[in-house]
């Protein structure tokens, strides 16, 4: 039996993919790949950018040696379905905070739109005192919970779009889509300041990270059934896919040799200098990293997945 079972575990490892969840509200990402790991028994999981645990939505949790694609799937663009509440504001921003003011509501459709234009583009965003973000190696949610003062230094993060999709007083709902590192608590907060009014993050829903969207998402409850029935590689998407929008090369037999061995592939000549790109078997199996090196017109090994 023990045999049976080392072998079991020898296959298990070798897996390498991406896991969409549709995370419910209540549990944090945390809390989400500990499910995933104990579930198919693969230790190597992590989730590629966090959901408080008040927002649901699209987790991308990579397992196996597809772990090592975190930075660049973590860097991707996100989306989001938020609601927010406006009259009031909070300690953190959302509801989790301590009430800290109260003002009218008199917005109209057309200035809140307006209001939602001046976000667009490249902004400078101060994140949130209460998040998990290190000041001086320390969480700054606990300083702020120790009653310290805690400074959070501005950072440049880019809006591709804001749509106003409800406007019902005092609640909105907006789609927002924007760059990695974008904090919608503090778009709301300073939204609502514009506004004059003050603005509380009230629903948050992640509907695409990168290039994986809602319908690419499992629910817990099914990931659940299948651990149970033995069935779940059915939900796991091949590691390739999480960089699908990639420039992309299909390597040939001997190139794979080549490449897992750490060597350099002829590339074509005029390309973007430091491209990078992914190298894939006929198959459609992940097998490497590659950046572009304009000097020599060769393509350079960074990350070798297959060996």
């Amino acid at each position: 039996m023990d045999c049976i079972d080392n072998n079991h575990q020898k296959l298990v490892n070798k897996v390498s993919g991406v896991l969409v969840v549709d995370k419910p509200v209540g549990m944090t990402s945390h809390d989400v790949v500990q499910f995933i790991r104990k579930g198919t028994r693969i230790n190597r999981a992590g989730h590629t950018g966090t959901l408080d645990p008040r927002a649901s939505g699209v987790l991308v949790v990579l397992v196996g040696p597809a772990v090592r694609l975190s930075e660049f799937v973590a860097a991707t663009d996100k989306r989001y379905q938020a609601v927010l509440k406006f009259g009031q504001t909070t300690s953190t921003f959302d509801t989790e905070g301590e009430i800290t003011s109260r003002r009218p509501v008199d917005i109209s459709y057309e200035e809140l739109e307006e209001a939602l234009r001046g976000f667009i583009g490249e902004v400078e965003q101060v994140p949130p005192v209460y998040s998990a973000l290190k000041v001086n190696g320390k969480r700054a949610y606990e300083l702020a919970r120790e009653g310290k003062e805690v400074e959070m230094e501005p950072r440049t993060i880019t809006v591709h779009n804001l749509e106003l999709l409800d406007w019902d007083p005092p609640e909105a709902v907006i789609d927002i889509q924007c760059s990695s590192g974008t904090y919608v608590r503090s778009l709301a907060s300073d939204l609502g300041e514009v506004l004059e009014s003050g603005a509380t993050l009230v629903g948050l829903r992640r509907t695409k990270n990168g290039q994986f969207g809602l319908r690419d998402a499992v629910s817990l409850r099914r990931l659940e059934e299948a651990f149970q029935n033995g069935d779940w590689y059915k939900y796991l998407i091949p590691a390739a896919e999480a960089l699908s929008d990639w420039h992309t090369i299909t390597l040939s037999v001997p190139q794979i040799d080549e490449v897992t061995h750490g060597h350099r592939i002829p590339a074509e000549p005029d390309l973007e200098p430091g491209l990078m790109a992914r190298a894939i078997s006929e198959d459609g199996e992940l097998i490497a990293l590659m950046e572009y090196d304009p000097e020599t017109t060769e393509w350079q090994p960074r990350k070798v997945f297959s060996n």
